[in-house]
């Protein structure tokens, strides 16, 4: 089930290309605007990555094939694909 769900979110990441956005109301209305949190950029490694943004709050185990990981920070998260990332995404967490 868990590796379901982390395909799933790994799918949808990798489908919405390297645009960012935040969802907002705005009089009670349901609005997207483009993020302006700074995220790894695809294809940037995990030591890269670690520099730049520190430790995550929390590194998920690597699950399929092939290797896909889970880093997750203050507002965002970080999908790599063995060592590279391959999508970031504001969590707004």
């Amino acid at each position: 089930m868990y590796t379901r769900i982390l395909a799933a979110f790994a799918l949808g990441c990798a489908l919405t290309g390297t645009a960012l956005a935040e969802t907002v109301m705005v009089n009670d209305k349901l609005e997207v605007r483009e993020s302006q949190m700074a995220t790894p950029k695809r294809g940037t490694t995990m030591s890269d990555v670690e520099k730049r943004f520190g430790a995550p709050v929390d590194k998920h185990p690597t699950v399929g094939q092939p290797p896909i990981t889970r880093w997750d920070y203050n507002g965002f998260a970080v999908v790599f694909e063995r060592d590279r990332v391959i999508d970031s995404v504001v969590t707004g967490g």
